[in-house]
């Protein structure tokens, strides 16, 4: 196959989760023989277009500002959609299939417009499906949000989800349940499991983005209610976002704060896997994941997990009974860390569950589905 990925953001200039899924699965198929190029900004110095690791990257616009007020730049997506689609265009006939990344969708609506025509079939991958969230998200703006990703479930392609929870979302505004493949976002087993513990480690940790949803303040809450009655127990939270600063202050004034840290953005990715490896637990009690990559890594890392037992979170389907699915309240959270601070482990090993997960195994679902695509098989 000749495969395309559409992406405004490469990794491993950018390291967020599509385009790092996209850099596992492309140089995954590109070791296999099939040939991978994808089309995004120029965030690298050298030549537009240049080899990495097997694929082919080409710059059809220079870097540019992702975000604007901590959110994602609607002028930047519509000027990379604009810019990308002379050059998508002109090599449209040399590719099998296009796999575009679905967020901020602009760039979806402009392979698509390359692609009428041909017949090469357009793919997208949706890690969430934000509906309501919309109006958190942009306020009054909310309904323009809304009608856009509305616009891209309704634009004919093959679409993919990360987990069961986000194709049954996306059935709300788009295509039938039946017409959704799902496959799985990935994690490297092999370099977890070999990633050195850091010799300081927290009994609790938490990574993640400090946003609204992910209930880092129940966390707090949560263990200060049980660090009592654990004397030596810590909790490290890693991360950054628009709750950083209230999350801190929160740390400062509980009656165990002394046994909280706030860590911050760790710019490694190894080093927040050496702190998920030292951690006896890792808690995250998210009301809303597409998939929950860090509830994988832990699990990897042989973790207890201990997440959130909520419609809108892929938890459930990620971890099964390899954790625990508290309510995500105080209370219940606190019950389930007293559990696993007394010794209980899950049913199930986290490290046995995790293997389903392993980037070998989610390229080898992805080609298929390419091919079906190819095929028409879909």
């Amino acid at each position: 196959m000749n495969i395309c990925y559409v992406s405004n953001v490469v990794y491993p200039y950018i390291t967020g989760g599509a385009e790092k899924r996209i850099h596992e699965i492309g140089t995954r198929l590109a070791a296999d023989g099939h040939d991978v190029t994808v089309y995004g900004r120029q965030f690298w110095d050298g030549p537009q277009v240049m080899g990495y690791e097997g694929t082919t990257l080409y710059g059809v616009a220079p870097a540019e500002e992702l975000y604007a007020d901590d959110r994602r730049s609607i002028t930047e997506a519509i000027d990379f959609s604009a810019r990308l689609l002379p050059h998508l265009r002109k090599n449209i006939d040399n590719h099998d299939v296009v796999v575009a990344s679905l967020f901020p969708y602009f760039p979806v609506l402009a392979s698509r417009l390359t692609t009428l025509g041909t017949n090469t079939p357009l793919i997208t991958t949706w890690h969430e499906v934000w509906l309501e969230h919309w109006d958190e998200y942009l306020g009054r703006l909310a309904p323009f949000g809304k009608a856009v990703e509305r616009l891209t479930a309704k634009t004919p392609h093959y679409p993919i989800a990360v987990s069961s929870v986000t194709a049954d979302r996306l059935t709300k505004i788009g295509p039938e349940r039946e017409k959704i493949e799902v496959v799985p976002n990935g994690i490297d087993i092999d370099q977890i499991e070999t990633t050195r513990p850091v010799d300081d480690g927290f009994t609790v940790l938490y990574a993640g983005r400090l946003i609204e949803n992910k209930n880092v303040d129940l966390l707090l809450e949560a263990f200060d209610r049980v660090a009592n009655a654990y004397p030596n127990a810590t909790l490290g939270i890693i991360g950054d976002g628009p709750e950083y600063d209230a999350l801190e202050r929160q740390a400062t004034n509980l009656d165990h704060a002394n046994r909280v840290t706030m860590l911050g953005f760790l710019e490694e990715y190894d080093d927040v896997l050496a702190h998920m490896r030292a951690a006896d637990v890792f808690a995250s009690p998210s009301t809303r994941e597409g998939f929950g990559i860090t509830f994988a890594e832990a699990m990897a890392a042989d973790c207890t997990v201990i997440a959130a037992d909520h419609p809108e979170s892929a938890a459930s389907e990620v971890i099964g009974d390899a954790g625990f699915l508290p309510s995500p309240t105080v209370e219940d959270v606190a019950a389930a860390l007293e559990c696993v601070l007394d010794g209980k482990r899950p049913s199930t090993n986290p490290t046995s569950r995790v293997q389903q997960f392993d980037w070998d195994t989610v390229a080898e679902q992805a080609e298929q589905c390419y091919q079906r695509a190819i095929d028409s098989t879909w």
